[in-house]
Parts: structure tokens; C-alpha cells; sequence
């Protein structure tokens, strides 16, 4: 991987990570479905533009590990330990469905190819983040984990995937508008000081959104 695509996983990786404790945080509040809207637009929406645009495998798994690494950072909003988990797997399942690919994206040309790109591509980010999370965080946790209680809650997350999908089906079409955008032709000497103060503004939103809770 090279600098520009490092750099660029950092950034968006970051992105992801201060979305999840803000953005995520808006959305519980106004008692919006927040797991669907997080995979299906933020995580799965960041991590397709970074694909469209550096066309880079193995980038969105290093935005999910830095994405998660933010949402530890941060205990003081809702669960941070589920939400961790389903963030790193995220990244994994994406990296998966999108293995398949060549890195210059040159199979998705078909509309009917691309939105059911997106439609697997959210259900399998969502249903899989959501069943990963259901088994780790209880073996994390002094909880620990029961089969039975995720077999009967299985058909729930099921059909709660049905709307990451749609939304996926939506949101993967209007990105690879961005297919043609040349990344990697940008000047050195404009690339690295936008995308280094990027990432420093995620970092010190995310240092604001934390810091006030250590004193609490």
C-alpha cells in the first residue's frame, strides 16, 4: 500500500471513528434505527468511497481497526465495546465481498451489477457485523454467551438487514460516480497538507468529544 492510500486510510478511517460517537450519538438520541444508519450510510458509504477512489484492497479493514480503536477511546457513549467489534468486522466483511473485484473496479460498468454490489454489500455489513457482535461482546463481558439467545434472535437481525440493504443498493450506485477521480495525480503538495489537517480535525474532535467525560 502506498503513502497516499495509508494516509488515506487514516483519514477516512478517522472519519468513520469520530462519525460513530457523533453522528451515531444524534441519531440514538433521535431514536433513529442507529445500527442500520451507521452500517448502511457511514460505515458502508466511507468505506466504498475509499475503495471507489484509491482503489486499494486491505484499506477499508485498516479504517475499520482505526474506526474501532476511536469508538474504544471513547466508553462514555452507549456501547462501546459492541460497537468496537462490529466496526472491525465491518471492515473484514467489506473487504470480503469486495475481494472479488479487480482493483481498478473495471467489472462494474452494469448498473444491475453495481446495486447488487450494494444491496449484498450492506446486508452482509450489517447481518454479520450484528452477529459477530452478539457473539463476542457477551465473551468479552461477564455476561458470556448463549447459543439459544442468538438462535431466537437470529430472524430479528435477519430482517433488520433488509433495510442496510436497500440503503447499500441506494448509496453504492451514487459513489462510483467517483470512479474517474484521479487520487493518485493529486500534487504532493496539496494531497498530503489536506489530508494530514484532516486527520488532525478528526483527532481533536475526537479529543473534545472525550476529554470533558475524564472529569466528570
Amino acid at each position: 500500500m502506498n503513502k497516499k492510500a495509508i494516509l488515506g486510510m487514516i483519514l477516512f478511517g478517522s472519519i468513520w471513528g469520530v462519525a460513530e460517537f457523533t453522528v451515531g450519538e444524534m441519531v440514538r438520541n433521535a431514536r433513529l434505527p442507529a445500527g442500520i444508519i451507521m452500517t448502511g450510510i457511514i460505515a458502508v458509504g466511507l468505506m466504498t468511497v475509499s475503495r471507489v477512489l484509491y482503489k486499494q484492497r486491505g484499506m477499508q479493514l485498516g479504517m475499520g481497526l482505526i474506526a474501532g480503536g476511536l469508538r474504544i477511546l471513547n466508553p462514555f457513549v452507549g456501547c462501546f465495546i459492541c460497537s468496537a467489534v462490529s466496526i472491525v468486522t465491518e471492515g473484514a466483511l467489506f473487504e470480503l465481498v469486495w475481494y472479488w473485484f479487480s482493483e481498478d473496479l473495471s467489472e462494474l460498468k452494469r448498473p444491475s451489477i453495481i446495486v447488487s454490489l450494494g444491496i449484498v454489500t450492506g446486508y452482509i455489513c450489517f447481518v454479520g457485523g450484528y452477529i459477530i457482535t452478539q457473539i463476542v461482546t457477551p465473551m468479552i463481558s461477564s455476561a458470556g454467551f448463549s447459543i439459544s439467545n442468538l438462535i431466537s434472535y437470529l430472524p430479528h437481525i435477519l430482517g433488520k438487514g433488509t433495510y442496510a440493504a436497500i440503503i447499500g443498493g441506494a448509496i453504492i450506485p451514487a459513489i462510483m460516480y467517483l470512479k474517474d477521480v484521479e487520487v493518485y495525480r493529486m500534487k504532493d503538495a496539496i494531497y498530503y497538507p489536506i489530508v494530514a489537517s484532516s486527520i488532525a480535525l478528526c483527532w481533536i474532535i475526537a479529543a473534545v468529544e472525550i476529554v470533558p467525560h475524564l472529569f466528570v
